[in-house]
C-alpha cells in the first residue's frame, strides 16, 4: 500500500519525537516510523527508570564533536528552560539531583507519555514495528517496507547510535548517510565502563563494588581541546569485576583512546600524607594506611598501598607517595563495548549538515538529528538536551 506524507521521520526516540511534534505543529503531515514494537525504549530505561531529561547547566562545552562549535546554534535555540516549560505544562513533577541533573519524581513513562500526547495533538501518525528496507530518491524520497511504500519530500534520520543493541540499536542511520554520500566520523562506545588488562585485574578485581570520589582525566592527545586542556571530572569511581565504572569513569571514557592512560586523583584537594612529614610522626606502612583511610574506603586504601608504598620512608619517599595518590595512572585494556555504552560517539560528520536546520548540505530534504550525529554529551542529561534541541531545529525547518 502507498502512503504520502510531507515528512517521514525514522526513529521514535527522543529526537524523533521532538522533531515530529514541531513539524506537526507547523501543519506538516508527519509519519514517525520505528522498527521496534514499542517507541521510546531508551527514554524509559534512562536515569534508572526516572529519565534524566535535561541538565540546567547545559553548555556547548558539555559536548564532544569533531567540530565543537556545531552544537551551539541548536542548544541556543532550544534550551533546558524550554523543555522544562513543556514538562511543567503537563504537570510532571521533577527534582534536581546533583550537578544540575533533572529527573522525574515518578517514572520516565511521564516523559514518554507527554511526548506521545504532544504528537497526538500535532496530528503525527506514529507507526511502530515498521522496518524500512530501502530508501530511494527521485522527485521525492521513497521508503519501502515489507508491505508498504511511503513517499515524502523530506526524511529525517533519528535512528540513534549503536549503543545498547539489546534495546534495538542498529547501524541503519549510518547506512543511509553512506548511501547518499555523507561522511561518517568513526563511531565508538562512549559513557562506557573501562576494562582492566590482566595485570591490573589481578591487583584490583577483589575491590568490585568499592567506590570513591575522585578526579579523572586522560592524558592522551585525543582528549585535548584546541587550547591544550584535557577535561577533568570530579565524581564517583566504582570498581567492577572487569575494571572501572561510575560517573567519573563513564565521563572520561568518551575522551579515552586505546593505549592512553587515565589519571585518577584519589584525594582531590587534600594533602593526605602530611601527618607523616611531621617530625614527631611515625613513618611506616601502618601510618600511611591510617592517613589514606581518611579519604578512601579501607579495602581500597590497603590494596592500593600494597602496590605503591615507597621503598624508603624518607621525606622524598613520602612526597613521591603523595604525588602518586593524586596522579594514579592506569592504562585500561579497553571498554565494555556498545553493549554497556550509554551513547555512541562519532557519527554523521557535522561538516555535512546545517547547524541551524540539521539538513544535509548535499541532499536537500534529508536531515540527521540526535545521537546519529557526531555530537556526544557528557553524562547527566546532556544527550537528551541535544536530542530535544536538534529535533526542534529540524522540526522548525520542515
Amino acid at each position: 500500500m502507498k502512503h504520502s506524507y510531507d515528512v517521514i521521520i525514522l526513529g521514535a526516540g527522543a529526537a524523533g519525537l521532538m522533531c515530529a511534534i514541531e513539524a506537526g505543529k507547523r501543519g506538516r503531515r508527519v509519519a514517525l516510523l520505528d522498527h521496534a514494537e514499542r517507541i521510546g525504549k531508551k527514554i524509559l530505561i534512562s536515569g534508572g527508570g526516572r529519565c534524566n531529561f535535561t541538565n540546567i547547566h547545559c553548555r556547548p562545552e558539555n559536548f564532544l564533536s569533531a567540530n565543537p562549535h556545531f552544537c551551539k546554534s541548536a542548544l541556543a535555540r532550544y534550551t533546558p528552560a524550554d523543555f522544562i516549560k513543556l514538562v511543567e505544562k503537563h504537570r510532571i513533577s521533577y527534582h534536581e539531583k546533583t550537578l544540575g541533573q533533572l529527573f522525574c519524581d515518578r517514572t520516565a513513562q511521564d516523559i514518554l507519555g507527554m511526548l506521545e500526547e504532544e504528537c497526538r495533538r500535532a496530528g503525527v501518525r506514529i507507526l511502530p514495528h515498521t522496518k524500512v528496507s530501502e530508501i530511494t530518491r527521485a522527485d521525492k524520497f521513497v521508503l519501502r517496507t515489507k508491505d508498504d511504500e511511503f513517499q515524502a519530500a523530506a526524511v529525517v534520520v533519528a535512528t540513534g547510535g549503536l549503543s545498547i543493541p539489546k534495546m534495538g540499536a542498529t547501524a541503519f542511520g549510518y547506512e543511509i548517510a553512506r548511501q547518499f554520500g555523507i561522511r561518517i566520523v568513526e563511531t565508538r562506545p562512549a559513557l562506557v565502563p573501562l576494562s582492566f588488562g590482566s595485570h591490573d585485574a589481578n591487583k584490583y578485581r577483589e575491590l568490585a563494588g568499592v567506590s570513591a570520589e575522585v578526579v579523572a582525566s586522560t592524558t592522551g592527545q585525543f582528549s585535548r581541546s584546541k587550547k591544550g586542556k584535557a577535561p577533568q571530572f570530579r565524581e564517583k569511581m566504582l570498581f567492577t569485576h572487569r575494571g572501572l565504572s561510575g560517573p567519573a569513569i563513564l565521563q572520561i571514557s568518551s575522551y579515552w583512546k586505546k593505549g592512553d592512560a587515565i589519571a585518577i586523583d584519589l584525594a582531590p584537594s587534600k594533602n593526605v600524607m602530611e601527618p607523616l612529614l611531621q617530625s614527631n610522626s611515625g613513618r611506616d606502612m601502618s601510618c600511611a594506611k591510617t592517613a589514606l583511610h581518611q579519604v578512601l574506603p579501607t579495602r581500597f586504601a590497603e590494596r592500593w598501598l600494597e602496590h605503591h608504598a615507597p621503598a624508603r620512608w624518607t621525606n622524598q619517599g613520602i612526597e613521591d607517595l603523595e604525588r602518586s595518590v593524586h596522579q594514579w595512572e592506569i592504562t585500561p585494556e579497553g571498554t565494555e563495548g556498545f553493549d554497556k555504552a550509554e551513547v555512541t560517539a562519532g557519527g554523521v560528520d557535522t561538516d555535512e549538515l546545517s547547524s541551524k536546520t540539521m539538513e544535509s548540505k548535499k541532499v536537500p530534504g534529508l536531515y540527521f538529528i540526535g545521537e546519529v550525529v557526531d555530537v556526544t554529551g557528557h553524562l547527566g542529561g546532556f544527550n537528551f538536551q541535544w536530542a530535544w534541541a536538534s529535533g526542534f531545529c529540524a522540526g522548525q525547518s520542515l
